[in-house]
């Protein structure tokens, strides 16, 4: 795999569905990680496929109370196990390999961390640090594990999608008048969860006028005193060509 990602995502739908079309009932979905199908559906803008469309009701099933998830969570999607003897030149073709993965016995291996002789040697996937004895490592064996971001680098710009991803989490808005002069009472809880550059997730305060303007349902907020009552979460994104999209939860 060696074309450019953008290239390969038109095909992504059709690969998708004759892939799970092929396969008994039981089996399908156990073919791919749902979290790469939301990885490749999500940066091809939903292409129309019974996938993609899997993909987008478990992204969207995320942000829906209680509770409320990351939609994403790229840390459940293995790109960093290979099958190939030499890196790919766009660690996006890891995303491809890691969707189609299949439950034979084929050997997955990592890739060597330097390059001796101008080959790249196959080593065992393995926990290392730089304070560790090279001779200690084969003998635990341990398993390096990821936790909470991509495991490769996806500080390109390739991955600007992932990192577009925004859940407005509007946990209460409340405005109403209260009092004999009709004071004008307003309070609001608002956190925001945004993904850093590996992919990992945080949430931190936010406020109502940092709701895109495509959030609906506190349009009057903050106009006279009309009451309100709002409760939502809302996800925006950017898909692989820059183009716009959101969902919205009332509740």
């Amino acid at each position: 795999m060696r074309h450019p990602f953008k290239k390969l995502l038109p095909s992504v739908a059709v690969a998708l569905t004759v892939t799970s079309s092929l396969l008994p009932l039981p089996a399908r979905a156990q073919t791919y990680p749902i979290d790469c199908a939301i990885l490749l559906c999500l940066s091809g803008g939903w292409p129309a496929s019974v996938p993609c469309a899997r993909a987008r009701a478990e992204f969207i099933r995320r942000i829906t109370p209680w509770p409320v998830e990351p939609p994403l969570q790229i840390w459940h999607c293995p790109m960093g196990a290979s099958y190939e003897t030499s890196p790919a030149s766009n660690n996006t073709d890891r995303i491809f390999e890691a969707f189609f993965q299949t439950n034979s016995a084929r050997p997955r291996q990592s890739f060597a961390a330097h390059d001796l002789a101008g080959l790249y040697e196959p080593i065992e996937a393995a926990w290392r640090t730089p304070d560790a004895p090279d001779y200690l490592v084969p003998t635990d064996r341990t398993l390096r594990l990821i936790q909470d971001r991509a495991d490769i680098d996806i500080s390109g710009p390739e991955f600007n999608f992932v990192r577009s991803i925004r859940v407005f989490d509007v946990r209460y808005a409340r405005q109403h008048e209260s009092g004999r002069d009709g004071d004008c009472n307003r309070s609001a809880t608002v956190v925001l969860g945004t993904y850093g550059t590996q992919g990992d997730f945080a949430w931190q305060r936010s406020s109502i006028t940092a709701l895109p303007a495509a959030h609906a349902g506190l349009e009057r907020w903050g106009q006279n005193c009309p009451s309100i009552y709002h409760r939502s979460v809302f996800v925006d994104w950017r898909d692989y060509e820059g183009n716009y999209g959101f969902e919205q939860v009332n509740y």
